[in-house]
């Protein structure tokens, strides 16, 4: 039997489309069980964020008085909220970023003085939500859901009330949808 080579060629493709569009559901449904919060609104660290996320930046917090930095704090977004916020200028409904906070510790180098994450000591997340789909848990508001973890709890959160937990270190950001967005060189055109 003798099968023309356009037939054969179609079918690859069709195969290949077909296991492209399985890769890309399984892809999808991994990103909505990897979000910072259930359809009920608990937050939480999501699972392997380091593996699906952006990086975002990195902000070195001064030590009081002494040369290097106290802490260390390390961003990461979930997929294409970077490329969104550049198409529009903010972040999607149910963008999750997860800030790490690490202790650091500094001393000398051949470069110089560095300092470098030494502990973690919990996670931040916080999960866009223009629509206010949360109004009675209060660690949801003002466009956001927002959580403390303390390391090793990824699950637990620490906070109580955005409001007081949360929001008084994001007013100077409250121009830029209380994000400091100064600080993410990737989200700049």
């Amino acid at each position: 039997m003798h099968i023309p080579k356009g037939s054969l060629l179609f079918a690859a493709s069709a195969l290949l489309l077909a296991g492209c569009s399985e890769a890309t559901e399984t892809r999808a449904e991994k990103g909505t069980t990897n979000s910072g919060a259930d359809a009920a609104g608990t937050l939480r660290v999501p699972a392997d964020y380091r593996d699906t996320y952006q990086y975002l930046g990195t902000w070195a917090v001064a030590a009081d008085g002494t040369p290097g930095s106290k802490e260390m704090h390390i961003v990461y977004a979930s997929p294409g909220a970077a490329a969104g916020h550049r198409a529009t200028g903010t972040f999607a409904d149910g963008t999750t970023l997860v800030k790490e906070v690490f202790e650091a510790t500094t001393g000398p180098m051949t470069t110089g003085t560095v300092s470098h994450t030494k502990a973690l000591k919990g996670w931040f997340v916080m999960v866009k939500d223009s629509k206010n789909s949360h109004p009675d848990n209060k660690l949801w508001g003002d466009g956001w859901g927002w959580a403390w973890f303390d390391q090793g709890a990824p699950t637990k959160t620490k906070s109580t009330d955005y409001k007081t937990d949360c929001l008084t270190c994001h007013l100077p950001a409250n121009a830029t949808d209380s994000i400091y967005v100064d600080g993410y060189p990737v989200l700049k055109k």
